[in-house]
Protein backbone atom coordinates (compact mmCIF):
# COMPACT_ATOMS: atom_id res chain seq x y z
CA UNK A 1 0.00 0.00 0.00
CA UNK A 2 1.24 3.58 -0.83
CA UNK A 3 1.40 5.31 2.44
CA UNK A 4 -0.07 9.33 1.47
CA UNK A 5 1.33 11.15 4.34
CA UNK A 6 4.73 11.65 5.93
CA UNK A 7 2.70 11.37 9.27
CA UNK A 8 1.75 7.97 8.27
CA UNK A 9 5.31 6.79 6.91
CA UNK A 10 6.75 8.66 10.48
CA UNK A 11 4.18 6.23 12.78
CA UNK A 12 4.97 3.16 10.85
CA UNK A 13 8.71 3.93 11.41
CA UNK A 14 8.59 4.82 14.56
CA UNK A 15 9.46 1.69 16.57
CA UNK A 16 11.71 0.97 13.73
CA UNK A 17 14.27 3.19 13.80
CA UNK A 18 15.07 2.42 17.85
CA UNK A 19 15.13 -1.46 17.19
CA UNK A 20 17.93 -0.83 14.37
CA UNK A 21 20.48 -0.75 17.17
CA UNK A 22 20.84 -3.95 17.89
CA UNK A 23 22.06 -3.67 21.14
CA UNK A 24 18.93 -1.83 22.13
CA UNK A 25 16.64 -4.64 21.22
CA UNK A 26 16.10 -6.78 24.38
CA UNK A 27 15.37 -3.31 25.85
CA UNK A 28 12.81 -2.56 23.58
CA UNK A 29 10.36 -4.04 21.65
CA UNK A 30 9.15 -3.18 17.82
CA UNK A 31 5.39 -1.14 19.10
CA UNK A 32 4.00 -3.14 16.42
CA UNK A 33 4.62 -6.80 18.35
CA UNK A 34 1.78 -5.33 20.96
CA UNK A 35 2.06 -8.86 22.45
CA UNK A 36 5.35 -8.47 23.48
CA UNK A 37 5.70 -4.96 24.34
CA UNK A 38 5.29 -3.36 27.99
CA UNK A 39 4.96 0.23 28.60
CA UNK A 40 7.78 0.13 30.81
CA UNK A 41 9.85 -0.43 27.39
CA UNK A 42 7.87 1.50 25.28
CA UNK A 43 8.74 4.50 27.56
CA UNK A 44 12.23 3.60 27.58
CA UNK A 45 11.88 3.16 23.69
CA UNK A 46 10.50 7.14 23.56
CA UNK A 47 13.45 8.59 25.15
CA UNK A 48 16.21 6.49 23.12
CA UNK A 49 14.54 7.73 19.95
CA UNK A 50 14.91 11.14 20.77
CA UNK A 51 18.56 10.81 21.70
CA UNK A 52 19.81 12.69 19.12
CA UNK A 53 17.95 15.86 20.24
CA UNK A 54 18.82 15.46 23.90
CA UNK A 55 22.45 14.17 23.76
CA UNK A 56 24.86 16.68 21.47
CA UNK A 57 24.38 15.02 18.09
CA UNK A 58 26.38 15.31 14.78
CA UNK A 59 22.95 15.76 12.68
CA UNK A 60 21.58 18.01 15.12
CA UNK A 61 24.17 20.56 15.58
CA UNK A 62 25.95 20.61 11.86
CA UNK A 63 22.56 20.20 10.04
CA UNK A 64 20.45 21.77 11.98
CA UNK A 65 21.54 24.69 14.43
CA UNK A 66 24.68 25.92 12.48
CA UNK A 67 22.38 27.21 9.66
CA UNK A 68 19.74 28.29 12.14
CA UNK A 69 19.72 28.98 16.17
CA UNK A 70 22.96 29.32 16.62
CA UNK A 71 23.35 32.13 14.13
CA UNK A 72 20.09 33.58 15.18
CA UNK A 73 21.27 33.39 18.63
CA UNK A 74 24.42 34.92 17.61
CA UNK A 75 25.98 32.06 19.65
CA UNK A 76 28.95 31.55 17.00
CA UNK A 77 30.33 33.52 14.53
CA UNK A 78 29.44 32.48 10.42
CA UNK A 79 30.92 33.81 7.26
CA UNK A 80 27.51 35.95 5.94
CA UNK A 81 26.29 34.95 2.68
CA UNK A 82 23.06 35.42 0.49
CA UNK A 83 19.48 33.70 1.61
CA UNK A 84 21.14 33.02 5.44
CA UNK A 85 18.12 34.19 7.52
CA UNK A 86 15.68 31.12 5.57
CA UNK A 87 15.97 27.98 7.83
CA UNK A 88 16.97 25.29 5.55
CA UNK A 89 14.89 22.48 4.03
CA UNK A 90 16.85 19.75 5.62
CA UNK A 91 17.15 21.56 9.05
CA UNK A 92 12.96 21.82 8.95
CA UNK A 93 12.13 18.41 7.80
CA UNK A 94 14.69 16.85 10.02
CA UNK A 95 13.87 18.57 13.13
CA UNK A 96 9.74 18.05 12.19
CA UNK A 97 10.29 14.00 11.44
CA UNK A 98 12.25 13.77 14.70
CA UNK A 99 9.66 14.86 16.85
CA UNK A 100 6.71 13.33 14.99
CA UNK A 101 8.75 9.72 15.31
CA UNK A 102 8.45 10.64 18.98
CA UNK A 103 4.94 11.84 18.78
CA UNK A 104 4.32 8.46 17.41
CA UNK A 105 6.00 6.43 20.45
CA UNK A 106 4.16 8.26 22.63
CA UNK A 107 1.02 7.36 21.04
CA UNK A 108 2.08 3.84 21.55
CA UNK A 109 2.66 4.39 24.98
CA UNK A 110 -0.82 5.74 25.34
CA UNK A 111 -1.95 2.62 23.18
CA UNK A 112 -0.41 -0.08 25.68
CA UNK A 113 -1.70 1.63 28.64
CA UNK A 114 -5.18 1.99 27.68
CA UNK A 115 -5.26 -2.28 27.15
CA UNK A 116 -4.37 -2.80 30.88
CA UNK A 117 -6.80 -3.16 33.37
CA UNK A 118 -7.65 -0.79 36.09
CA UNK A 119 -5.39 -2.05 38.68
CA UNK A 120 -2.53 -2.70 36.00
CA UNK A 121 -2.78 0.82 35.39
CA UNK A 122 -2.66 1.80 38.85
CA UNK A 123 0.93 0.23 38.93
CA UNK A 124 2.05 1.70 35.64
CA UNK A 125 1.10 5.11 36.28
CA UNK A 126 4.35 6.47 37.16
CA UNK A 127 5.62 5.86 33.67
CA UNK A 128 2.26 7.57 31.86
CA UNK A 129 3.27 10.57 33.93
CA UNK A 130 7.15 10.68 33.29
CA UNK A 131 6.36 9.88 29.65
CA UNK A 132 3.73 12.78 29.45
CA UNK A 133 6.76 15.12 31.28
CA UNK A 134 9.22 14.38 28.48
CA UNK A 135 7.18 14.34 25.37
CA UNK A 136 5.36 17.79 26.60
CA UNK A 137 9.28 18.84 27.21
CA UNK A 138 10.03 18.09 23.67
CA UNK A 139 6.61 19.50 22.31
CA UNK A 140 7.40 23.27 23.88
CA UNK A 141 10.43 23.63 21.64
CA UNK A 142 8.61 22.41 18.26
CA UNK A 143 5.83 24.76 19.33
CA UNK A 144 8.31 27.66 20.00
CA UNK A 145 9.92 26.92 17.03
CA UNK A 146 6.82 26.58 14.66
CA UNK A 147 3.51 27.90 16.38
CA UNK A 148 0.79 25.56 15.74
CA UNK A 149 1.45 22.32 15.35
CA UNK A 150 -0.82 18.72 14.76
CA UNK A 151 -0.64 17.29 17.77
CA UNK A 152 -4.34 15.74 19.31
CA UNK A 153 -4.57 13.74 16.08
CA UNK A 154 -1.37 12.85 14.89
CA UNK A 155 0.43 9.92 15.46
CA UNK A 156 -2.82 7.84 15.51
CA UNK A 157 -2.50 5.47 12.75
CA UNK A 158 -1.94 2.85 15.41
CA UNK A 159 -4.74 3.64 16.86
CA UNK A 160 -6.85 4.08 14.50
CA UNK A 161 -6.33 0.21 13.30
CA UNK A 162 -4.19 1.40 10.59
CA UNK A 163 -6.58 3.62 8.40
CA UNK A 164 -4.44 5.91 7.28
CA UNK A 165 -8.00 8.12 5.72
CA UNK A 166 -8.70 8.53 9.34
CA UNK A 167 -5.21 9.54 10.39
CA UNK A 168 -4.97 13.03 8.45
CA UNK A 169 -4.18 15.07 11.73
CA UNK A 170 -5.24 18.86 11.86
CA UNK A 171 -3.34 21.27 13.60
CA UNK A 172 -4.11 22.35 17.27
CA UNK A 173 -3.52 26.04 18.42
CA UNK A 174 0.19 26.98 19.98
CA UNK A 175 -2.04 28.42 22.88
CA UNK A 176 -4.57 25.18 22.82
CA UNK A 177 -1.56 22.85 23.53
CA UNK A 178 -0.13 25.20 25.98
CA UNK A 179 -2.96 25.24 28.05
CA UNK A 180 -3.24 21.40 27.75
CA UNK A 181 0.62 20.79 28.56
CA UNK A 182 0.09 23.84 31.65
CA UNK A 183 -3.18 21.70 32.78
CA UNK A 184 -1.25 18.69 33.21
CA UNK A 185 2.05 18.90 34.53
CA UNK A 186 0.20 20.92 37.13
CA UNK A 187 -1.93 17.64 38.10
CA UNK A 188 1.54 15.91 37.77
CA UNK A 189 3.39 17.91 40.08
CA UNK A 190 0.59 17.40 42.98
CA UNK A 191 0.20 13.15 41.93
CA UNK A 192 3.81 12.96 42.22
CA UNK A 193 3.71 13.99 45.64
CA UNK A 194 1.27 11.32 47.07
CA UNK A 195 1.83 8.18 44.22
CA UNK A 196 3.14 4.51 45.44
CA UNK A 197 4.84 2.78 43.08
CA UNK A 198 5.57 -1.12 43.94
CA UNK A 199 8.49 -2.39 44.53
CA UNK A 200 8.65 -4.92 41.10
CA UNK A 201 7.57 -1.24 39.24
CA UNK A 202 10.24 0.65 41.15
CA UNK A 203 13.10 -1.43 40.09
CA UNK A 204 12.16 -1.99 35.75
CA UNK A 205 11.33 2.05 36.25
CA UNK A 206 14.96 2.46 37.31
CA UNK A 207 16.26 0.28 34.49
CA UNK A 208 14.14 2.09 31.94
CA UNK A 209 14.32 5.58 33.03
CA UNK A 210 16.92 6.59 30.71
CA UNK A 211 16.79 10.52 32.18
CA UNK A 212 16.42 10.28 36.18
CA UNK A 213 17.42 6.76 36.61
CA UNK A 214 14.12 6.05 38.50
CA UNK A 215 14.00 8.71 40.83
CA UNK A 216 10.96 10.11 41.98
CA UNK A 217 12.40 12.97 42.98
CA UNK A 218 14.14 14.00 40.55
CA UNK A 219 10.98 13.66 38.35
CA UNK A 220 9.39 15.74 40.25
CA UNK A 221 11.95 18.52 40.10
CA UNK A 222 11.49 18.24 36.10
CA UNK A 223 8.26 18.71 36.18
CA UNK A 224 8.20 21.92 38.32
CA UNK A 225 11.39 23.11 36.11
CA UNK A 226 9.46 22.67 33.43
CA UNK A 227 6.40 24.46 34.19
CA UNK A 228 8.75 27.13 35.70
CA UNK A 229 9.95 27.35 31.95
CA UNK A 230 6.83 27.28 30.13
CA UNK A 231 4.76 29.25 32.75
CA UNK A 232 7.16 32.33 32.15
CA UNK A 233 7.63 31.81 28.61
CA UNK A 234 4.11 32.43 28.10
CA UNK A 235 3.74 35.06 30.86
CA UNK A 236 3.83 38.08 28.44
CA UNK A 237 0.49 36.53 26.66
CA UNK A 238 -3.12 38.12 27.75
CA UNK A 239 -4.43 34.47 28.02
CA UNK A 240 -1.54 33.32 30.43
CA UNK A 241 -0.18 36.55 32.51
CA UNK A 242 -2.65 35.94 34.77
CA UNK A 243 -2.23 32.36 35.15
CA UNK A 244 1.39 32.30 35.52
CA UNK A 245 1.88 34.83 37.77
CA UNK A 246 -0.43 32.24 40.03
CA UNK A 247 1.23 29.50 39.36
CA UNK A 248 4.92 30.86 39.20
CA UNK A 249 4.21 32.45 42.43
CA UNK A 250 3.15 28.82 44.28
CA UNK A 251 5.79 26.81 42.50
CA UNK A 252 8.28 29.01 44.26
CA UNK A 253 6.80 30.07 47.47
CA UNK A 254 6.78 26.19 47.92
CA UNK A 255 9.68 24.03 47.53
CA UNK A 256 8.97 21.38 49.24
CA UNK A 257 5.83 20.70 47.93
CA UNK A 258 6.74 21.97 44.12
CA UNK A 259 10.95 21.65 43.87
CA UNK A 260 12.69 22.98 41.19
CA UNK A 261 16.34 22.69 40.45
CA UNK A 262 18.23 25.21 42.58
CA UNK A 263 21.80 23.35 42.29
CA UNK A 264 23.35 21.61 39.78
CA UNK A 265 23.26 18.24 41.71
CA UNK A 266 19.43 18.74 40.35
CA UNK A 267 19.99 19.49 37.00
CA UNK A 268 17.96 17.50 34.52
CA UNK A 269 20.31 15.69 32.14
CA UNK A 270 20.81 12.56 30.02
CA UNK A 271 24.14 11.31 31.70
CA UNK A 272 26.90 9.50 29.79
CA UNK A 273 27.72 7.46 32.47
CA UNK A 274 30.42 5.26 30.21
CA UNK A 275 31.61 4.76 26.68
CA UNK A 276 30.84 2.19 24.33
CA UNK A 277 27.45 1.18 25.55
CA UNK A 278 24.08 1.32 23.58
CA UNK A 279 24.25 4.69 23.71
CA UNK A 280 27.03 5.58 21.66
CA UNK A 281 30.35 8.19 22.26
CA UNK A 282 28.08 11.47 20.76
CA UNK A 283 29.28 12.97 17.60
CA UNK A 284 29.52 16.91 18.80
CA UNK A 285 33.20 17.15 18.11
CA UNK A 286 32.04 17.12 14.13
CA UNK A 287 28.67 18.80 14.64
CA UNK A 288 29.92 21.73 16.19
CA UNK A 289 33.71 21.92 14.89
CA UNK A 290 32.93 21.31 11.04
CA UNK A 291 33.12 23.90 8.67
CA UNK A 292 34.36 26.37 11.53
CA UNK A 293 30.56 26.08 13.20
CA UNK A 294 32.14 26.58 16.83
CA UNK A 295 33.81 30.08 15.89
CA UNK A 296 32.77 32.64 18.85
CA UNK A 297 30.74 35.46 17.96
CA UNK A 298 32.14 38.97 18.62
CA UNK A 299 28.90 40.28 20.60
CA UNK A 300 29.81 37.16 23.65
CA UNK A 301 33.28 37.39 23.59
CA UNK A 302 33.25 40.85 23.65
CA UNK A 303 30.53 41.12 26.57
CA UNK A 304 32.59 38.24 28.63
CA UNK A 305 35.93 39.88 27.95
CA UNK A 306 34.82 42.43 28.84
CA UNK A 307 33.46 42.58 31.94
CA UNK A 308 35.85 39.59 33.38
CA UNK A 309 33.62 36.91 33.32
CA UNK A 310 35.57 33.67 35.35
CA UNK A 311 33.80 31.26 32.59
CA UNK A 312 35.63 32.58 29.77
CA UNK A 313 38.65 30.15 29.77
CA UNK A 314 36.11 27.28 30.32
CA UNK A 315 33.38 28.07 27.36
CA UNK A 316 36.10 29.81 24.84
CA UNK A 317 39.60 29.05 24.03
CA UNK A 318 41.64 31.52 22.06
CA UNK A 319 42.85 31.16 18.26
CA UNK A 320 46.08 29.21 18.02
CA UNK A 321 47.77 32.36 16.19
CA UNK A 322 46.12 34.74 18.91
CA UNK A 323 48.69 34.82 21.33
CA UNK A 324 45.96 34.30 24.20
CA UNK A 325 43.75 36.94 22.86
CA UNK A 326 40.14 36.73 22.69
CA UNK A 327 38.56 37.46 19.68
CA UNK A 328 34.97 37.12 18.33
CA UNK A 329 33.64 37.34 14.80
CA UNK A 330 32.30 40.70 13.71
CA UNK A 331 29.03 40.07 11.87
CA UNK A 332 29.05 43.34 10.11
CA UNK A 333 32.10 42.68 8.12
CA UNK A 334 31.92 41.32 4.49
CA UNK A 335 32.42 37.44 4.01
CA UNK A 336 35.40 37.66 2.20
CA UNK A 337 37.20 39.77 5.10
CA UNK A 338 35.55 37.11 7.28
CA UNK A 339 36.73 34.02 5.25
CA UNK A 340 40.46 35.91 5.33
CA UNK A 341 39.69 36.65 8.98
CA UNK A 342 38.89 32.73 9.89
CA UNK A 343 42.11 31.61 7.84
CA UNK A 344 44.45 33.81 10.34
CA UNK A 345 43.73 31.32 13.36
CA UNK A 346 42.84 34.36 15.76
CA UNK A 347 39.47 34.06 15.84
CA UNK A 348 37.96 32.39 19.64
CA UNK A 349 36.72 29.12 19.07
CA UNK A 350 34.66 27.13 22.21
CA UNK A 351 36.59 25.25 24.45
CA UNK A 352 37.29 21.36 23.00
CA UNK A 353 38.32 19.92 25.97
CA UNK A 354 34.73 21.29 27.90
CA UNK A 355 32.47 20.73 24.90
CA UNK A 356 32.79 19.53 21.47
CA UNK A 357 35.29 17.06 22.40
CA UNK A 358 33.55 15.92 26.00
CA UNK A 359 32.19 12.70 25.24
CA UNK A 360 30.98 12.77 28.52
CA UNK A 361 29.38 15.55 27.58
CA UNK A 362 25.35 15.09 29.18
CA UNK A 363 22.10 15.91 27.30
CA UNK A 364 21.25 18.97 28.76
CA UNK A 365 17.62 19.22 29.86
CA UNK A 366 17.37 21.91 32.50
CA UNK A 367 20.11 23.60 34.73
CA UNK A 368 19.65 24.91 38.01
CA UNK A 369 21.37 28.65 36.51
CA UNK A 370 18.07 28.50 34.36
CA UNK A 371 15.70 28.35 36.84
CA UNK A 372 17.35 31.36 39.05
CA UNK A 373 17.16 33.31 36.17
CA UNK A 374 13.39 32.22 35.65
CA UNK A 375 12.60 32.93 39.46
CA UNK A 376 15.02 35.98 39.12
CA UNK A 377 12.66 37.50 36.62
CA UNK A 378 9.48 36.78 38.55
CA UNK A 379 10.81 38.24 41.75
CA UNK A 380 11.73 41.44 39.88
CA UNK A 381 8.74 42.17 37.94
CA UNK A 382 7.22 41.59 41.38
CA UNK A 383 8.94 44.23 43.22
CA UNK A 384 10.99 42.29 44.75
CA UNK A 385 14.53 43.57 44.16
CA UNK A 386 16.57 42.23 46.39
CA UNK A 387 15.30 38.89 46.14
CA UNK A 388 15.61 38.44 42.02
CA UNK A 389 19.16 40.11 42.99
CA UNK A 390 19.86 36.85 45.09
CA UNK A 391 18.60 34.33 42.30
CA UNK A 392 20.74 36.34 39.53
CA UNK A 393 23.90 35.51 41.41
CA UNK A 394 22.58 32.07 42.34
CA UNK A 395 22.25 31.81 38.56
CA UNK A 396 25.82 32.85 37.71
CA UNK A 397 27.69 30.99 40.04
CA UNK A 398 25.57 27.56 39.21
CA UNK A 399 26.41 28.36 35.34
CA UNK A 400 30.04 28.70 36.21
CA UNK A 401 30.06 25.31 38.68
CA UNK A 402 28.01 24.22 35.49
CA UNK A 403 30.47 24.47 33.00
CA UNK A 404 33.73 23.68 35.71
CA UNK A 405 31.77 20.53 36.03
CA UNK A 406 31.67 19.90 32.10
CA UNK A 407 35.42 20.28 31.97
CA UNK A 408 36.13 17.86 34.92
CA UNK A 409 33.81 14.86 33.05
CA UNK A 410 36.43 15.46 29.67
CA UNK A 411 38.33 12.61 28.63
CA UNK A 412 39.90 15.31 26.23
CA UNK A 413 42.72 17.46 27.03
CA UNK A 414 43.60 19.40 23.58
CA UNK A 415 42.58 22.51 25.53
CA UNK A 416 45.04 23.65 28.84
CA UNK A 417 43.11 23.31 31.82
CA UNK A 418 41.41 26.30 33.29
CA UNK A 419 42.93 28.01 36.52
CA UNK A 420 39.82 28.27 38.19
CA UNK A 421 38.88 31.41 39.19
CA UNK A 422 38.76 32.46 43.39
CA UNK A 423 35.85 33.38 45.12
CA UNK A 424 37.16 37.40 44.54
CA UNK A 425 36.74 37.07 40.74
CA UNK A 426 33.80 35.77 41.00
CA UNK A 427 32.49 38.48 43.54
CA UNK A 428 34.53 40.82 41.31
CA UNK A 429 32.27 39.64 38.17
CA UNK A 430 29.32 39.98 40.18
CA UNK A 431 30.37 43.71 40.98
CA UNK A 432 30.58 44.88 37.74
CA UNK A 433 27.20 45.12 37.47
CA UNK A 434 26.24 48.40 35.64
CA UNK A 435 23.11 48.90 37.68
CA UNK A 436 22.34 48.45 41.15
CA UNK A 437 19.78 46.13 41.85
CA UNK A 438 18.42 47.82 44.86
CA UNK A 439 18.07 51.71 43.79
CA UNK A 440 16.57 53.58 41.31
CA UNK A 441 17.84 51.54 38.23
CA UNK A 442 14.73 50.80 35.81
CA UNK A 443 13.26 47.39 36.02
CA UNK A 444 13.78 47.13 32.17
CA UNK A 445 17.86 47.71 33.00
CA UNK A 446 17.72 44.87 35.87
CA UNK A 447 15.93 42.66 33.00
CA UNK A 448 19.01 43.25 30.41
CA UNK A 449 20.98 41.95 33.02
CA UNK A 450 18.68 38.65 33.39
CA UNK A 451 18.78 38.29 29.71
CA UNK A 452 22.27 38.89 29.20
CA UNK A 453 23.28 36.14 31.40
CA UNK A 454 20.86 33.56 29.80
CA UNK A 455 22.38 34.11 26.55
CA UNK A 456 25.54 33.36 28.15
CA UNK A 457 24.77 30.40 29.88
CA UNK A 458 22.78 28.78 26.86
CA UNK A 459 25.47 29.53 24.34
CA UNK A 460 25.19 26.34 21.71
CA UNK A 461 24.16 24.15 24.69
CA UNK A 462 20.74 25.01 24.16
CA UNK A 463 20.45 26.69 20.76
CA UNK A 464 16.69 25.94 21.03
CA UNK A 465 16.18 27.74 24.21
CA UNK A 466 18.20 30.67 23.73
CA UNK A 467 16.29 31.92 20.92
CA UNK A 468 13.04 31.58 22.53
CA UNK A 469 14.35 33.63 25.22
CA UNK A 470 15.82 36.01 22.97
CA UNK A 471 12.86 36.26 20.81
CA UNK A 472 10.68 36.71 24.02
CA UNK A 473 12.63 39.19 26.27
CA UNK A 474 14.26 41.33 23.20
CA UNK A 475 16.69 42.69 25.33
CA UNK A 476 19.92 41.28 24.18
CA UNK A 477 20.47 43.36 21.22
CA UNK A 478 22.58 41.85 18.90
CA UNK A 479 23.93 43.56 15.17
CA UNK A 480 23.29 41.60 12.43
CA UNK A 481 24.48 41.97 8.66
CA UNK A 482 21.24 42.82 6.37
CA UNK A 483 20.82 40.51 3.32
CA UNK A 484 19.55 42.41 0.49
CA UNK A 485 19.13 39.64 -1.82
CA UNK A 486 16.42 38.12 0.08
CA UNK A 487 12.71 39.74 1.28
CA UNK A 488 14.08 37.71 4.36
CA UNK A 489 16.69 40.43 5.05
CA UNK A 490 17.30 39.66 9.32
CA UNK A 491 16.83 36.47 11.57
CA UNK A 492 13.35 35.24 11.33
CA UNK A 493 10.45 35.32 13.80
CA UNK A 494 9.51 31.62 12.81
CA UNK A 495 10.66 28.81 11.49
CA UNK A 496 8.22 27.85 7.94
CA UNK A 497 6.41 24.18 8.43
CA UNK A 498 8.48 21.67 5.80
CA UNK A 499 7.34 21.46 2.42
CA UNK A 500 5.76 17.92 3.03
CA UNK A 501 2.92 19.28 4.68
CA UNK A 502 1.27 20.93 1.51
CA UNK A 503 2.06 17.81 0.05
CA UNK A 504 0.61 15.48 2.15
CA UNK A 505 -1.33 17.02 4.22
CA UNK A 506 -2.97 20.28 2.60
CA UNK A 507 -6.83 20.14 3.77
CA UNK A 508 -5.62 20.10 7.05
CA UNK A 509 -2.65 22.72 6.25
CA UNK A 510 -4.54 25.26 4.32
CA UNK A 511 -6.06 26.26 8.04
CA UNK A 512 -2.75 27.46 9.10
CA UNK A 513 -1.17 28.14 5.52
CA UNK A 514 -2.09 32.27 5.70
CA UNK A 515 0.10 32.46 8.65
CA UNK A 516 3.03 30.07 7.49
CA UNK A 517 5.73 32.59 7.07
CA UNK A 518 9.21 33.55 8.77
CA UNK A 519 7.97 37.01 9.91
CA UNK A 520 4.88 35.85 12.20
CA UNK A 521 5.52 35.80 15.21
CA UNK A 522 4.81 32.98 18.08
CA UNK A 523 1.79 33.84 20.14
CA UNK A 524 3.82 34.61 23.40
CA UNK A 525 6.56 37.27 21.76
CA UNK A 526 4.54 40.27 22.56
CA UNK A 527 7.66 42.35 21.68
Amino acid sequence: MKIKSLYLYVVLAAGLASCAESQFEDAYTDPSKLAETTVGKQFSGMIYSNREFVLPSYWNYFVIHRITNNRYNQATGWVNEENQYVPGSAAINDRWNAYYNVLAQYREIEKVYNALSDAQKADQRIYMITAATFFYDYTQQVIDLHGDIPWSAAGMLSTNGGDYTQSYPAYDTAEGIYTKMLDDLKTFADELNSITVKDAVAAEFKTQDLINKGSIAKWKTYVNSLRLRMLTRVSASSAFSARAQSEIGSILSAPATYPVALTNAGNIQWDVYSLGTILPANTFQSGLEDWNGNIASKALIDHMVGNDDPRLEYVFEPGTAANGQYLGLDPMMNGTSQTELIATNTLSIYNRSTISRNQYFPGVIITASEVHLLAAEYYLKNGQAATAKAHYESAIKQSLAFYQNLRSLSNNGITPAPTPPTEADVAAYLAKTPVSWDAAASTQAKMTLIAEQKWIHFNVVQPIENWAELRRLDLVKLNFWTDQSNQQSLPPNRWVYPGSEATYNMPNYSAVQGEDNLTNKIFWDAN
